[in-house]
């Protein structure tokens, strides 16, 4: 897609919209936090199909080395083991309804996983194929659009339901992608890190919302790339809602969490998580949902219509 130099940004995708001068949003109940914590279930494969697209150095393990990855390959698988259950003790015990943003190779390969999932009430997202095969422009357009409907597919058998939610892995998109997520019946996505609110995208098959995941508050993002110790990191977690949450006193605020049961799942990381949800779920007018109730809320109550 060539650039076109518009008001704001030089992609058709959205309007430019400076969070002050919108009309107030109002949360249910008139809470002035939506709070929506997205916990990743990805699969990594020992060998990527040829042409696939990942990360020079892939989180987890130590790096890249000799084949097999042992390192890398045990520690992700840590979170589908061991993690996730803990993650999902914690949620339980603030009230948050987890939102599971799952590859098609971890629906295929780990049903019990999914009939844990389901069995505690989390909502399931399209989360790709693998965690080592992105969405990328080097893909035509029938191939992101199979290799969409693969994800969806997948997730549809293993489920029982399409999936209306969308988080690329390591938030891949190409020029392309919220067009064809439309096509493909996606509701809302994930992968843009731009607001604190969610907001309208602009495609020609319907409505798609983004649901703006806190970049820097990514427990990889901040702890494994950044090297941020696990107490600082729930410490930043606190201090950012304590300021959305006053300034959400005219307009309700959202703060997305994007967690990694591998990374946060880890018996000395738990305690800091548990302690910064619980500092947030006793603040008042906080609304904890899922990604599909935030969005559904968001497109039938937008101020702007």
């Amino acid at each position: 897609m060539p650039t076109e130099r518009t008001y704001g940004m030089d992609h058709p995708h959205y309007a430019w919209s400076p969070i002050v001068d919108r009309p107030a949003l109002r949360w249910p109940n008139d809470a002035r936090m939506a709070l929506c914590v997205i916990l990743n279930l990805d699969h990594v494969e020992w060998v990527a199909p040829e042409g696939s697209y990942g990360p020079s150095v892939p989180a987890g393990g130590l790096g890249r080395i000799t084949f097999p990855e042992y390192a890398q390959l045990s520690h992700r698988e840590y979170g589908h083991r061991v993690g996730i259950f803990r993650v999902l003790d914690v949620l339980e015990r603030h009230g948050i309804r987890p939102t599971i943003a799952m590859d098609a190779l971890t629906a295929e390969h780990y049903p019990y996983l999914v009939r844990h999932c389901l069995g505690r009430g989390c909502e399931i997202i399209g989360h790709g194929i693998s965690a080592s095969r992105m969405i990328t422009s080097n893909m035509s357009e029938q191939e992101e659009r199979e290799y969409i409907r693969t994800s969806m597919d997948a997730l549809s058998l293993a489920t029982g339901a399409a999936p209306v939610g969308w988080l690329g892995p390591e938030y891949g998109e190409s020029a392309r992608t919220p067009q064809l997520l439309a096509d493909a019946g996606i509701r809302y996505v994930c992968d843009w890190t731009n607001d604190e609110q969610p907001y309208p995208m602009t495609t020609s098959a319907g409505n798609l919302t983004a649901l703006p995941i806190m970049w820097e508050l990514d427990d990889v993002i901040a702890m494994w790339d950044r090297k941020i110790p696990f107490y600082t990191y729930a410490k930043s977690i606190k201090d950012s809602f304590v300021t959305m949450h006053g300034d959400a006193a005219e307009s309700g605020r959202l703060m997305v969490l994007n967690l990694h049961p591998w990374l946060i799942g880890q018996p000395y990381r738990i305690g800091s998580l548990d302690d910064a949800l619980g500092e947030i779920m006793k603040m008042d007018g906080v609304w904890a949902a899922s990604g599909s109730e935030i969005t559904d809320w968001f497109t039938a109550n937008r101020p702007d219509g």
